[in-house]
C-alpha cells in the first residue's frame, strides 16, 4: 500500500510540476509580447502583399487586420515590465527599458495610426494606401529604435 500511495504522490509531483511550467510560460510578459507580435505581423501580410499589388484589395481582411493592430496596441505597452529585459531569445531592445517615455510615445503614434486608419474604413486600395501605409512606418520607426534585429 505504501508503494502505491508513493508512486501516487511522484505522479501527482509531475503533474502539478509538468502544469506549472506551462502557465509560467504563459504569465511571462515576454512569451506574450512575443504571441502577441506573432498576431500584429501575421495580420501585416495580406495588407502588405495589398498594398504591393500581389493580392487583390479586401476591405473586410484590412478591418480584420486593424482590429488586430488596434487590440495590441492597448496591450503592448505593459508587457515590458522591469526584469523581462532579457531570456526567451528577446528580441526587445535595452533602450525600451533606458528610454521608456519615446517608448511609450511610439506606442502611441502606432495606437493613434490605427484608431484613424480604422475611423477612416478604408474600402478601396486607394483608401488604403493613404491610410494604412502611416501605420507601417510606424511599425518601422518602432523596430529601428527598439527592437534587436536578428
Amino acid at each position: 500500500m505504501l508503494h502505491l500511495n508513493n508512486l501516487r504522490l511522484i505522479f501527482a509531483t509531475l503533474v502539478f510540476a509538468l502544469v506549472s511550467v506551462a502557465f509560467a510560460e504563459g504569465d511571462d510578459p515576454r512569451h506574450e509580447r512575443h504571441e502577441l507580435m506573432e498576431g500584429v505581423k501575421k495580420a501585416a501580410g495580406p495588407i502588405g502583399k495589398m498594398l504591393k499589388g500581389e493580392r487583390d484589395y479586401d476591405a473586410d481582411v484590412v478591418m480584420a487586420s486593424l482590429e488586430t493592430w488596434h487590440e495590441a496596441s492597448l496591450k503592448f505597452g505593459d508587457l515590458f515590465p522591469a526584469g523581462s529585459e532579457t531570456g526567451m531569445d528577446t528580441e526587445a531592445a535595452p533602450a525600451i527599458w533606458e528610454d521608456r517615455e519615446g517608448f511609450d510615445a511610439a506606442l502611441a503614434k502606432f495606437r493613434d495610426a490605427v484608431e484613424a486608419a480604422k475611423a477612416a474604413k478604408p474600402m478601396t486600395l486607394e483608401d488604403a494606401k493613404s491610410t494604412v501605409s502611416p501605420v507601417f512606418k510606424t511599425c518601422k520607426g518602432c523596430h529601428d529604435d527598439y527592437r534587436i534585429e536578428d
